[in-house]
């Protein structure tokens, strides 16, 4: 069984370089970290909406990180009502969760089956199935342009997923305990085992990052809440898709190299690492900022109120709306603007 997760494993000088980068700010962190407590709470609340809207947008979701906030302020009196905002719900809670009690969790069949049922917790849909293995075959399919579904991967058969996960989930334990592989590789290749094999019903993509963020915060990444993976993968997800559909079509054979899919996860935490050094220097907050988001700042320099429309028409329409929407969001959340108003009437004013 070793050999089988192992040898798929492809280490290049490439690869051991990425990995050095991502754990010398590793230490960088651990022992250079001098924000305030409050400051990092606000930045964990923020990570929380910003990853829960990436990764459900991921998978199809149609909300923004601005209307998340309001969901997420709200579920207290009321219950999330339609699709978009039961996954929302359901991931937030999970990642709050993760966050918070990392230390105390573990990577055991009966908590990832909780894990699955927490994430889909407030949909009614999923009540049947939330919290179990899948009973039924799940294919992975894309639609062309004249509408038809090309299948695009076929995922373990449900009769298998039992054992296919306790295997993995032995590997995986058994080389965070004995440390010979480093602990990037193996989450790399986690995650990878856990999307071909496609446990549940519905769920796997949001529940693989979630596990992701857990194992890093497990491996002593801390700044893991503090900077979202989840907007870097939706930035990237294009290359995300392709590297797990090269990596997926050679499940299982004599041929099996999970290098693009490794290379794109190293490469994103890369980026992450690049995005939290800047947290170090918080009398910056542009450094917080992706590229979009940034362009959208700069606009508030010469005009103090905008709407989106506004920012749009002067940005030339090169960014989508709903991109716009999440980097005024982020503009908020950063205290460097402030939301007037409400609706279509809504206008940001730089503070």
């Amino acid at each position: 069984m070793d050999n089988i997760f192992n040898k798929r494993i492809k280490i290049n000088s490439e690869i051991l370089q990425k990995i050095s980068k991502i754990d010398e700010f590793k230490g960088l962190w651990q022992g250079g970290i001098n924000l305030a407590p409050q400051i990092l709470a606000r930045l964990k609340r923020s990570v929380i909406i910003t990853s829960t809207g990436s990764s459900t947008r991921i998978e199809g979701s149609n909300m923004t990180d601005e209307e998340i906030e309001r969901l997420l302020a709200g579920l207290k009196s009321s219950r999330p009502k339609g699709r978009d905002a039961e996954e929302v719900a359901g991931y937030a809670d999970l990642i709050g969760r993760i966050f918070d009690n990392y230390k105390t969790l573990k990577l055991t069949e009966g908590q990832i089956l909780q894990f699955h049922e927490i994430l889909l917790h407030f949909s009614d849909k999923d009540k049947i199935h939330k919290g179990k293995y899948k009973n039924k075959d799940n294919v992975v399919v894309a639609k062309n342009k004249g509408g038809q579904e090309i299948i695009l991967f076929r995922p373990t058969p449900p009769y298998l997923v039992k054992k296919a996960m306790d295997d993995v989930l032995f590997w995986t334990n058994q080389e965070f305990q004995e440390k010979k592989l480093h602990s990037l590789l193996v989450i790399a290749n986690f995650i990878f085992e856990f999307l071909a094999i496609h446990p549940f019903d519905d769920g796997n993509g949001r529940l693989s990052r979630a596990l992701t963020s857990l194992l890093l915060l497990q491996n002593g990444y801390s700044y893991i809440p503090y900077i979202s993976l989840e907007e870097i993968i939706e930035e990237k997800q294009s290359e995300y898709y392709l590297s797990l559909r090269q990596t997926q079509k050679l499940h299982k054979t004599e041929s099996e190299d999970i290098s693009a899919w490794l290379n794109f996860l190293l490469d994103a935490l890369i980026e992450q690492t690049d995005r939290a050094k800047n947290l170090l220097n918080k009398n910056q907050p542009e450094n917080l900022m992706s590229g979009r988001q940034l362009a959208v700042w700069e606009l508030f320099k010469n005009i103090e109120t905008l709407s989106v429309k506004e920012v749009s028409g002067k940005l030339d329409g090169e960014i989508p709306l709903v991109t716009i929407k999440q980097a005024l969001s982020r503009l908020v959340s950063l205290k460097l603007i402030e939301r007037i108003g409400l609706g279509r009437s809504t206008r940001y004013r730089k503070i």
